[in-house]
């Protein structure tokens, strides 16, 4: 910040321009810059501005739009509009604009935004160059626009005002909201948001949860658990690493909250492989989709088998390629490889202990964890029969199906893996 400040204040000692800050030099290495700086950056969009290239347009305006006057137009991705959209937002997304210009209103202004600003602007100019004119680039996107409008972190509601010797007295009502305090500290992703969901089933509608976490990631997490279950939030705060953030437990409206039971939003992944960062990764999804209220089936082929292997699996009678294939592959969830830098097992053990130090749950634990929270877990029989894979040798839980029970899941899923 004060290397900008600097900049910004020798210009202006030297009666610059724009124009300036545009050319202006700094003292560059990735950790600290761009190669074009901040500084660099607004001097071009001041020029963009002034040449009237695009208008841009403040969160405090934009929020003050007339709606029946305004199309608001969403050039983000449909993946992004589905987690987070301004609600009477149209989605195009900026690669599909051009063929959609049909849709676009010409006798309303045009107020874009995409995520911090840089879609917009490109939307913008191609609107421009076909015509349109009263065209609005949402300055720093949403990103910057939800942070403007977001509500204060200590929040003081009123109910009633009180004339008092020509003295207006302000009557603050008193919060008899019961609360329930987790501590979620130190755990790393999805730990925060199962312990969220774990604790929050064993209170009553109308109560509050705090909860206090240190990753980084459940700062955005939480907002988007809150949004898909349908529970509100009411407080949310990063200080100085710690977040902390208060949900009031609501219960659902029917017609609001269609996607807890609608059809196509269960989600599906096929485990292939038997690397242990990639069945980490797919238990990681599960555990976070289930913890969303999804339903999640996990069909788990060829060596993806050795992930649901049990570590205490009796001894079975096989055939002899049966038993070829049973030395050659893994035992069990603890004894997968790494996918890069396995290092016959050393790559496997520093892994285990980063992950110990980081707080980052087991495999072994994440797969208990899978179980506890009901995710269906497919054994895929023909790959069973090839890998000389038996029903006994499989962790408690795991049913034995075919394609075609898999598919059956995959046609209820909006969201389908393969790992």
């Amino acid at each position: 910040m004060d290397k900008r400040l600097d900049l910004l204040a020798t210009v202006i000692k030297n009666n610059g321009t724009i124009y300036d800050l545009q050319e202006i030099e700094h003292a560059y290495a990735p950790p600290f810059s761009s190669a074009k700086d901040p500084v660099n950056q607004a001097g071009y969009n001041a020029e963009n501005i002034i040449k009237g290239l695009f208008k841009p347009l403040s969160p405090f305006h934009f929020h003050k739009r007339v709606k029946q006057d305004v199309f608001v137009l969403d050039v983000r991705t449909s993946e992004e509009y589905v987690i987070d959209a301004i609600e009477d937002a149209v989605n195009i997304e900026l690669d599909k604009l051009r063929a959609n210009l049909d849709s676009i209103p010409r006798d309303k202004k045009i107020m874009i935004y995409c995520g911090v600003g840089l879609r917009g602007y490109v939307a913008a100019r191609i609107l421009k160059q076909n015509g349109f004119d009263e065209v609005y680039n949402l300055s720093g996107g949403l990103k910057v626009y939800n942070q403007t409008m977001a509500e204060q972190s200590n929040p003081i509601y009123f109910t009633s005002h009180e004339e008092t010797n020509d003295a207006a007295k302000t009557v603050i009502p008193p919060i008899n909201i019961k609360a329930m305090a987790v501590d979620a500290c130190g755990l790393q992703c999805p730990g925060p948001v199962l312990k969220l969901k774990e604790s929050i089933d064993s209170i009553a509608y109308g109560e509050r949860l705090e909860v206090k976490a240190t990753d980084p990631g459940f700062y955005n997490d939480v907002a988007s658990w809150c949004k898909v279950t349908g529970h509100q939030l009411v407080k949310r705060e990063n200080n100085a690493g710690e977040i902390t953030a208060v949900i009031e437990k609501t219960k659902e409206d029917p017609k609001k909250s269609a996607h807890s039971t609608k059809r196509n939003d269960h989600k599906t992944m096929v485990v292939f492989s038997d690397d242990m960062d990639r069945a980490l990764a797919s238990f990681v999804i599960a555990n976070g989709a289930a913890s969303m209220g999804k339903k999640v089936t996990m069909f788990f082929t060829f060596w993806g088998l050795n992930v649901i292997k049990d570590a205490h699996r009796p001894r079975v009678k096989k055939d002899m390629m049966g038993s070829m294939f049973d030395k050659m592959m893994p035992g069990h969830a603890g004894k997968l490889k790494l996918s890069n830098m396995n290092m016959a097992g050393m790559g496997r053990r520093m892994m285990k202990l980063r992950m110990k130090d980081k707080n980052v749950d087991a495999l072994e634990t994440m797969i208990q964890q899978a179980q506890k929270s009901g995710i269906q877990m497919i054994a895929c029989q023909m790959s069973m029969d090839i890998m000389g894979v038996q029903k006994e040798e499989l962790i408690e839980g795991v049913t034995i199906g075919g394609v075609a029970n898999y598919l059956e899941e995959a046609e209820q899923s909006n969201l389908n893996l393969f790992i």
